[in-house]
């Protein structure tokens, strides 16, 4: 099973295993000035596919997207429904995962702060992890891995 895990945000975490390593990174989709907001999108549409291209996952994993209101909750809505129709023009499955699932998988705690997170996945890979949204993603993977085993 080839899995590819995505924190979706303007910095989107993403990793993915491949035999028996794993990458991961982000990818930020700012909106350029004097840009539409829209053109956030087609950047992200442009990422996406090459992703998908590239790895060819069986499946895809995103961390749930809550109504906290703003234009973080707008993005993160507009990014999975871009999520959720790539995987089905392609016929690749996705999930969703909570993120006091994803707290408690990588911490024990279902309220770990986003440090906490970053912490115990630069412990646990043994680099430097870049920020929440890569430790997230990597998390996510980890998850997923022991889930569809």
């Amino acid at each position: 099973m080839r899995i590819l895990a995505l924190d979706l945000a303007l910095t989107t975490g993403w990793a993915h295993s491949k035999n028996d390593s794993h990458e991961s990174g982000t990818f930020t989709i700012d909106q350029k000035r004097g840009e539409s907001p829209g053109m956030r999108y087609i950047r992200f549409n442009s990422w996406l596919e090459a992703m998908l291209n590239g790895i060819g996952p069986t499946i895809v994993i995103y961390e749930q997207a809550h109504h906290r209101g703003g234009a973080a909750t707008e993005i993160a809505f507009g990014l999975i429904t871009r999520v959720q129709e790539a995987c089905s023009a392609r016929g690749i499955e996705y999930q969703k995962l909570h993120s006091v699932t994803l707290k408690k998988f990588a911490t024990g705690r279902g309220r770990a702060s986003k440090d906490d997170i970053l912490e115990t996945a630069r412990e646990r890979w043994g680099r430097n992890v870049q920020d929440h949204n890569e430790a997230d993603a990597l998390w996510m993977l980890e998850w997923a891995k022991e889930e569809y085993k």
